[in-house]
């Protein structure tokens, strides 16, 4: 006979978990002993249960395992709901684990009790309150059997206290060796033959090609056919953005250079299309066609309608097509092109402003300039989120880790630790507000106790920017959203933690390879002139439109 927490630790191991990452509380006990004796799994104590949330779905966006996070009942599992819509929606596979009272007999009455199970119901994928030791392995496994499967998400287990204590002879179970359905022929054949058959074809990538191999197989139909792509946020760095085909990443909404060169378009290859994004073109009767290329079939709309979907893996989607299409001489690019050359020459000069406070573009570009090929970029949400989606060309797959599905504050910081834990031979940087920053700041606590070598840059103007730049935009007063910082630097240096304050556009770039040099957690305080950014964007929006 086996207790039941060892069973459910022993189910954890089977499924190759790493790393358990969370707060545990007193109805985790019996699992927090389990998991002492465990040679595989490391428990990171964290400071807060929304950066174990952020940090599980991160270590799962990377390496297409559900991240696992514990936390106790009550207040600690109403903690994980922010990072489990964050998993949800941004397609990160996270599997949750929370405790509970005893289900069977309890003397505390109602106290920290909650339904927890349906709580989480409308934010995961499965949620399931284990109520016999006997059932671990398979709800374990079902757990994580559909944390990882397309669409990737968040699921959640309650281990009740008196569960976790009971004896079982129950047994994990193996992982299956499941693939993922392949797309039928006929489509294969029927999508290639219209892309053939278009003037001006372009391929939009969306958030569900960021999967292993789908990158090398897009890349090589890309080479064969030269035809141009563009990206959503969550599609950035699939395909490398100084390949002389990108034309650009869908940062704004509407009307920017992305959107003049999907419109000169008569057909839209959509690759791994998901509605949780911000739509990089609409549909309309009589327009452009689309190629719906996904592991599901389309979710239509008014906007959204495509007349031809190839439903399966898309990697090898992508490779079968490939195999099959052969270039043609009739297309034309052309318009696409310059609506690509107008912007690379819009955006020159204000990538060269040394204005202090630091100018978002110029800071985009010094960043891009001290990181390496491989280096990741962690973002936390706000407004420089439109500069470096606009501006930032990945050049690998994850390396620029943004949240266009969610869009939640506080991820950032947490994002690059477990980047970091992922990828220990990477140059990673967290690249926060102040206002998203202090949302989980105490991670910082964490980062120093785990050796982690990180950079943590600070973009601080005092305010919730982002929502500021909206307000401004809606001709509403500039009113309610400013407040001030703590002293950053000696903040950093109170977690054992290294600090610097940039004091000049000179200074940034020293600093930026200093840090990335210098071992352990070197947080920058770099203040950021946001005042341009409405009269920016519309500005290059108007300039572009001229120069077209």
């Amino acid at each position: 006979m086996t207790k039941a927490s060892d069973l459910f630790v022993s189910c954890l191991e089977e499924e190759g978990v790493e790393y358990v990452f969370g707060v545990p509380g007193e109805e985790n006990l019996d699992f927090l002993d389990s998991l002492s004796r465990s040679t595989k799994i490391q428990l990171i104590l964290t400071r807060h249960e929304q950066g174990a949330g952020f940090m599980a779905a991160t270590y799962g966006r990377h390496t297409g395992k559900a991240g696992v996070c514990v936390a106790t009942l009550g207040p600690g599992a109403t903690n994980f709901v922010t990072a489990a819509a964050y998993a949800q929606l941004g397609g990160m596979p996270m599997m949750m684990l929370t405790g509970q009272k005893p289900i069977k007999s309890s003397k505390q009455g109602r106290f920290q009790i909650l339904d927890v199970v349906d709580m989480m119901r409308p934010i995961t994928k499965y949620t399931h309150q284990l109520a016999s030791a006997d059932n671990i392995p398979s709800r374990v496994r079902e757990a994580f059997r559909l944390a990882q499967e397309e669409k990737p998400g968040a699921t959640h287990l309650e281990f009740p206290e008196d569960v976790a204590h009971e004896q079982t002879d129950s047994k994990p179970f193996t992982r299956s060796n499941a693939r993922r359905p392949v797309a039928d022929e006929k489509c294969i054949r029927a999508a290639a033959k219209r892309i053939e058959a278009a003037r001006s074809p372009i391929l939009v990538i969306g958030a569900g090609a960021n999967r292993t191999m789908t990158s090398r197989m897009l890349s090589q139909f890309i080479d064969k056919t030269g035809i141009p792509f563009v990206t959503t946020q969550l599609g950035k760095g699939v395909i490398d953005e100084t390949n002389p085909k990108f034309l650009g990443c869908a940062a704004l909404s509407a009307g920017d250079f992305v959107h003049r060169a999907i419109g000169a378009a008569d057909l839209i290859i959509n690759v791994g299309h998901d509605v949780i994004e911000k739509p990089p073109f609409f549909m309309q009767q009589g327009g452009a066609e689309v190629i719906h290329i996904n592991f599901r079939s389309a979710e239509v709309d008014p906007v959204y309608f495509p007349q031809y979907e190839v439903i399966g893996d898309i990697g090898n989607a992508i490779w079968q097509i490939k195999e099959d299409i052969q270039a043609q001489p009739g297309w034309d690019f052309s318009a696409m092109f310059k609506a690509r050359a107008a912007e690379v020459e819009h955006a020159a000069k204000p990538a060269l402003d040394t204005r202090f406070p630091i100018y978002p573009q110029h800071l985009v570009a010094q960043i891009r300039e001290a990181m390496p090929a491989d280096g990741i970029i962690c973002l936390d949400n706000g407004v420089y989120k439109i500069w470096f989606a606009r501006n930032y060309p990945a050049r690998m797959p994850n390396t620029v880790l943004l949240d266009n599905a969610l869009a939640t504050m506080g991820a950032g910081l947490p994002s690059a630790m477990a980047s970091k834990m992922v990828y220990p031979g990477r140059k990673v940087m967290a690249i926060c507000g102040d206002g998203g920053f202090m949302m989980n700041s105490q991670e910082m606590e964490t980062a120093v106790r785990l050796k982690l070598n990180i950079t943590v840059l600070i973009l601080n103007d005092n305010s919730y920017g982002m929502i500021r730049w909206k307000q401004a935009n809606m001709g509403f007063k500039d009113w309610g959203l400013t407040y001030g910082n703590p002293d950053f630097v000696a903040y950093a240096r109170a977690y054992g933690a290294n600090g610097y304050r940039i004091d000049s556009a000179a200074s940034l770039p020293k600093v930026l390879r200093e840090c990335l040099d210098t071992p352990g957690v070197n947080l920058i305080d770099c203040p950021v002139d946001y005042s341009d950014n409405d009269l920016i964007l519309n500005k290059q929006i108007k300039e572009l439109s001229a120069a077209l």
